[in-house]
């Protein structure tokens, strides 16, 4: 038996018809009827939302929901038949459940685990979490970012320019060294072994992310299984700088 670090709750089969305008898809349900899907997901999605490929969505029981289903898995077939996750708000959930189970040696010893904590020069951002120990130990600070983009067996991130990732690189960069800084790149499919920043895609990123790391940026470029039935943890990719 699996030990899912997390599990979807039902899912219905379909096809995907298109995206458009960022949160819409139209899906064609196994049953034939059409349905407008929520696509929880503000980026490009750059080689994860070709038409035709199969989906998976959930349907909400509140019947106040404009959108009663949501997009949450697509197929891809760039290696083999591989799930990709495209609900952007999951990620963070299951960040945040692996390190209640301290899923993460490379993080080391921490008691507390604090989310969304208010930090930067201008007090106007948010880092995903915070980890705190003993009175010795640096605190953590660690950014979540969603990672679907592939090359072969590389994930890549970002898939666009992001001057809000930038952004978070320097903020975090900015804390070093009184502190740990750490980027988890939540690789949202199994087939990727290993890990780079995406520098056709954004090359200022990828600048800053290697100063960072000659900083003392610390990078878990995490690998998940993604199936209809959850997501487990695979270990960390190699990462390739």
């Amino acid at each position: 038996m699996i030990d899912w670090l997390y599990c979807y709750p039902i899912l219905y089969s379909g096809i995907l018809l298109k995206r458009y305008k960022r949160f819409f898809a139209d899906v064609q349900l196994a049953d034939g009827e059409v349905v407008v899907a929520h696509c929880p997901n503000t980026g490009p999605m750059v080689g994860v939302s070709t038409p035709g490929s199969l989906v998976q969505v959930s349907k909400s029981d509140n019947p106040k929901r404009k959108l009663l289903y949501t997009l949450e898995l697509i197929q891809v077939h760039d290696n083999e038949p591989t799930w990709v996750g495209v609900n952007t708000a999951l990620p963070n959930r299951v960040v945040k459940l692996a390190l209640a189970k301290y899923l993460f040696p490379e993080l080391g010893n921490y008691s507390q685990i604090k989310g969304e904590v208010v930090y930067g020069l201008d007090k106007k951002s948010r880092v995903d979490f915070v980890l705190l120990g003993s009175e010795e130990d640096r605190p953590i600070y660690l950014e979540v970012k969603n990672t679907t983009l592939a090359q072969g067996r590389l994930a890549l991130f970002p898939d666009t320019v992001t001057t809000r990732g930038q952004k978070h690189l320097r903020e975090l960069t900015a804390l070093l060294p009184l502190t740990r800084a750490v980027m988890c790149y939540f690789i949202n499919r199994g087939d990727c072994t290993e890990f780079a920043p995406g520098d056709s895609t954004d090359p200022t990123y990828g600048k800053l992310l290697r100063e960072a790391i000659a900083l003392g940026l610390e990078v878990l470029p995490c690998r998940f299984d993604i199936s209809p039935e959850g997501i487990r943890y695979l270990g960390l990719a190699k990462l390739k700088i």
